[in-house]
């Protein structure tokens, strides 16, 4: 099994994949985070298969949306999720699988309704509902302290002492716990009753989120627009943009640059066309198709697609694995039509 925290911060995202097959699940990424997200994937030759968010998030904002509707990937929450378009929802019980690794959904509200855990065997990925030497915060909307005592008591105390906790958050520097350490040694719950937990959780006064404004609304709401989405990523890679005006002007110099167009097949040949003399990778397709490009290494590539947004996150990702001359065309298909350039269909 593939297993990586891919942060390195307070806040966690879990890598999660099979060996034989390469295909990933992403569990909990975080939006400013994507361009990291793409290269290790691109790096390892990895395919991301499935998204799951554990909770509606409201600390930061998540990638799930952009990961499903750029790569195609699924993504999974649990049934009472107050979000739109989640390709599967889940609850306690079924089965998660993704190659061959499987994980178990364990429903634990209390942090919020919507809270799950996932359980591998010899590891549980906890979310915010347990944290290491901890427990998240239950005062949010549906949040409950007496429900995630159950769920902490109930559902992830009844697995195996040594099985690893990994949890969405850590504040204090730790990476993994167990099970057996957290029932012994958890300052929050262990040895307390249902009540005294309850009462100490009603006493204590959690700041509000500095972002929760600007990232929960979003997090409840799938982004449509081409426009809108990855709005930072040409600036957190410092991909270099190119008009339809210089990239035509780059097309006639010899010898020309490779145009990469990472759209689906039916886009290439689509109302918007192509540019003449480009290549074909759609996006979800090009860690694993990276090899082909090896002759451009330190030549020029102008990554297409529609809008700009999928071909600046495809740059990014070639920026990341050492493509030297990497620019995208700004405004895609839509500016090359709208500035009446040459396109076949």
């Amino acid at each position: 099994m593939i297993f990586q925290e891919l942060n390195g911060t307070q806040c966690k995202t879990y890598l999660v994949g099979c060996e034989n097959t390469r295909k990933t699940l992403l569990v909990d990424p975080v939006r400013e985070r994507i361009d990291r997200y793409l290269a290790v994937l691109a790096y390892h030759a990895l395919k991301l298969d499935t998204v799951v968010d554990t909770h509606t998030h409201a600390d930061h904002a998540t990638a799930s949306f952009e990961f499903q509707r750029l790569l195609g990937v699924r993504l999974i929450m649990h049934r009472r999720a107050p979000v739109p378009r989640v390709d599967e929802y889940v609850d306690d019980g079924d089965l998660i699988c993704v190659g061959d690794v499987k994980l178990d959904v364990l429903y634990t509200p209390g942090h919020t309704p919507d809270s799950i855990s996932l359980y591998m065997g010899d590891r549980v990925l906890t979310g915010d509902v347990m944290l290491i030497g901890g427990t998240g915060r239950a005062d949010f909307a549906g949040g409950d302290a007496g429900t995630q005592y159950d769920s902490i008591t109930g559902k992830l105390f009844e697995l195996p002492d040594d099985t690893l906790v990994f949890p969405g958050h850590d504040y204090r520097g730790n990476t993994q716990s167990t099970i057996g350490e957290e029932k012994q040694h958890n300052p929050r719950i262990a040895g307390r009753s249902r009540e005294q937990y309850m009462a100490l959780m009603d006493n204590i006064e959690f700041p509000l989120p500095s972002k929760i404004q600007e990232v929960l609304q979003p997090n409840q709401t799938a982004i449509d627009d081409d426009r809108t989405a990855f709005p930072d990523l040409a600036e957190l890679n410092e991909v270099r943009q190119l008009s339809s005006d210089e990239v035509d002007a780059r097309l006639k110099t010899d010898p020309a640059p490779l145009v990469l167009d990472v759209r689906e097949p039916e886009e290439y040949t689509g109302e918007l066309g192509h540019i003449p003399g480009s290549q074909l990778i759609p996006l979800k397709e090009l860690s694993q198709r990276v090899s082909e490009l090896n002759a451009y290494m330190d030549t020029p590539i102008i990554v297409v697609c529609r809008a700009g947004v999928r071909s600046t996150t495809a740059a990014a990702m070639l920026t990341g694995m050492g493509f030297l001359q990497v620019s995208n065309l700004k405004g895609g298909m839509l500016d090359w039509n709208d500035e009446e350039f040459t396109v076949e269909r």
